[in-house]
This record gives structure tokens, sequence and C-alpha cells, in this order.
């Protein structure tokens, strides 16, 4: 696959900056100025970066500190929310801090001043060394994460992410989990027609930490091979899968999988932020109604505020061949956006949820599992084979 670097097209590099640091006021001006990156934004305390650091889908975190040694705390309260790059900033020679550093989850350490185009190369390299692992497994398997959401109610989301997945597990051939993020009314269990004993609420207060075989002991496996880790069985139980938690399980469940589909409530809360963070594909899912093309509007107007890039926005226009006096082409006018995907309204997907066994493979010749076959072809491309990236920190710590 071709890059826009390839191309020579580079796409700005999204940074964010937290902490202080003596020079930081005058670097972070230079590079709001430079073409290749674009500030999302700034804040001293990380407390206050929590929302931008989660949902800002960032090429890199600029953390600036005045500290002799590593701040530790502050830099894993990063890291709680975001998986970006993290460049730490600090001001005069700290030969404690980089020998901590050297030990520690940090992409490079800039001691300003520092020359901008310096700072540039260094927050590309890291942002590019991230991409690739990213792509390519850091762990031996870097699964692709598939965000499944819709602003509003009765769109389909559910039986389309329940659908989509079973494809992925049952004729793509991929190890698919399920991820019911729908955390106090999911149904994606019950579609598959399954009891399960265990949900990602007793995953998630269950002592010790999260690996992937203390992963694989909470999912529950439907006869296409496709794993679930369903919503709570009560609603109050979804206040304890916190923003952390769910960052943590995606990364585990990235070195388990080879696709995760995210099943969503129709809210841009804490977990649906975590979640963005993390997500390679999002599917939006749109309908022939104008309060459903509302909504839609405003969550894109969201996704913008939140700098999550469009490129990586799908349209599945959900019952496209319903007839009720609006068309693709007036869809696509009012999103100002191109309609990735058509799945047409059928008579199969009810039958199929009143018999907890998913069209697509209860009934293969349907038109709607023929849509979401066509879907899952689209979204799941091969990748190529690499080595891990050499990390190259301090390759850039004295101007």
């Amino acid at each position: 696959m071709t890059t826009p670097e390839q191309n020579g097209n580079r796409e700005p590099v999204r940074i964010y900056f937290t902490g202080s640091c003596e020079g930081l006021d005058k670097l972070r001006q230079a590079l709001s100025n430079h073409p290749e990156l674009e500030v999302v934004g700034a804040s001293e305390q990380v407390s206050q970066a929590a929302s931008a650091l989660a949902g800002g889908h960032l090429g890199a975190v600029l953390h600036a500190t005045n500290s002799p040694t590593l701040p530790a705390g502050e830099l894993a309260a990063i890291r709680e929310q975001t998986a970006a790059p993290i460049l730490v900033l600090a001001s005069g020679a700290q030969s404690t801090l980089l020998e901590e550093a050297l030990e520690s989850d940090v992409s490079d350490v800039l001691l300003l001043p520092q020359l901008t185009e310096n700072v540039v190369f260094a927050i590309r390299k890291a942002s590019h060394a991230g991409r690739k692992l990213q792509a390519q497994g850091g762990h031996g398997r870097r699964g692709r994460i598939v965000t499944v959401f819709s602003p509003k109610g009765g769109t389909g989301k559910t039986s389309i992410a329940v659908n989509l997945a079973s494809v992925l597990a049952k004729h793509q051939g991929k190890r698919t989990l399920l991820l019911d993020l729908d955390l106090q009314f999911g149904d994606a269990a019950i579609m598959l027609g399954l009891e399960p004993e265990k949900t990602i609420y007793d995953l998630v207060v269950a002592p010790g930490e999260l690996d992937s075989e203390k992963l694989a002991g909470y999912t529950t496996r439907h006869t296409c091979g496709l794993e679930i880790l369903p919503a709570p069985l009560r609603p109050e139980d979804a206040e304890l899968v916190t923003e952390a938690k769910l960052g943590r399980l995606l990364e585990v469940a990235r070195e388990s999988y080879d696709v995760i589909v995210v099943d969503t409530s129709p809210f841009f809360h804490g977990p649906m932020l975590a979640t963005l963070d993390r997500t390679d594909e999002l599917l939006m899912l749109c309908g022939l109604d104008v309060p459903t093309l509302k909504n839609v509007r405003l969550s894109l107007q969201t996704l913008d505020l939140l700098s999550f890039p469009t490129t990586r926005i799908r349209f599945v226009l959900n019952r496209a061949n319903s007839k009720v006096g609006m068309s693709k082409k007036e869809v696509e006018g009012a999103l100002d956006m191109k309609v990735a995907y058509e799945v047409p309204s059928d008579r199969a997907v009810p039958l199929a949820v009143n018999r907890g066994n998913p069209a697509v493979l209860g009934d293969s010749g349907a038109e709607f599992s023929g849509a979401v076959k066509r879907m899952a072809q689209g979204l799941v491309k091969p990748t190529l084979a690499a080595k891990k990236p050499k990390r190259g920190l301090f390759s850039l710590s004295k101007a």
C-alpha cells in the first residue's frame, strides 16, 4: 500500500503539548507555524488534557518538564489516555533524566533550546516508528480495530457489527473479537444466540494484570469461530469500565486478534473516546432520514474537534434501498462525503435476530449478507511483514 509520504503528499503530524519548561513557548510557536505539523492543543496539567489525548488520534505527544528526573507519574497518566509516541522536552543537561528515559516508554528526549527542524525530524521519526509498529505488530500480531458507530439508536448498528464480525471470522479466516461497548444495553450476545457467563465487567474487576491469556478466559466463542466480550448484564456496572481499563484491554486485544470489531453506544462518552484513539476504521452508520443525518453531521463536527482523521471514516448507508423520498446522492450532499458501503433493507435481518443466528451465517445468499461480505473484503487489507523499527532514543538530544 502506498503511503502519503511515498506519494510526496505528507499528512501533517498531529501533536499535543503537555507540561512546561523553559523555552517551551518559543518552540511551540515555531512548531505551530510549521507545515509538516498540526498542533492540536496544549495543557500544562496532564489531567486537563484527558479528552484531547483520548480522542485526538495524535501522531505524538510532547511532554515538557523542569524536573531533573523522569516525570514517571505524568508519563503514565499520558499513556493511560493514548498510545501515541511520547517525546520529552527538558531544559538544560539532565543526566539522571536521560538515564531513566532509556528504560521507559519514551520515544526521544530533546534538550532545549533546539533547532526547529531538529525537533520536527524527531517528531516525524517517532510518529513514523509508531505507525510502523502499529501496522507490523510489535508483539507478533497487531490487530486492526474497526469501530461501528451511529449517533442515533435504531439504525441497525449492532446488526452490522455482529454480522461483519461473523463474516471476518467465518469467511475471511481472521481471528476476530467482537467487543460490545454499548455498556448499558448491549445486545450483541443475544443476536449471536449466546448466553455468556462472563462479560467485560467481570474482566475489568478481576484482580491482577491484564494479558492475552487472561483476556481469553473471559471471552465466549461462537460456532463460526468468532469470540465475543459482551456488555455487562446490569446497566449500573457500566461505570466500572473506565477509559484506562478499556485502553489497556484494546492494546492487549491487538496482540491476540487480527481484527477487533467494536459495537458502541450512540454517545461520545469516555469509553468511546478511548476507543477512537485506537480506531483504524470508523464505520459511521447513516440512514435515509433527516433526524439521523442531522445527528451524523453533529458527530462529524465532534470528530473534527477531536482531530479524528476523516481518512479513517467510512460511511455506511443502511437500508439503502428503502423508498422514503431520499436518495444516496442527497445523503452524500448533506454530509459532503461519499458513502463507502450500501447495505439494503432485508427481511432476513429481523428473522436472523429473532433466531439468534446472524444473517450472514443463516442466510448467506441474502442481499444483506452479500453487502456485509463486500464490506468485510474492503476493510481487511493484507499487511506487509517487516522488521521491528529501532527506537533511536536521544538521537537529537543535543543541539
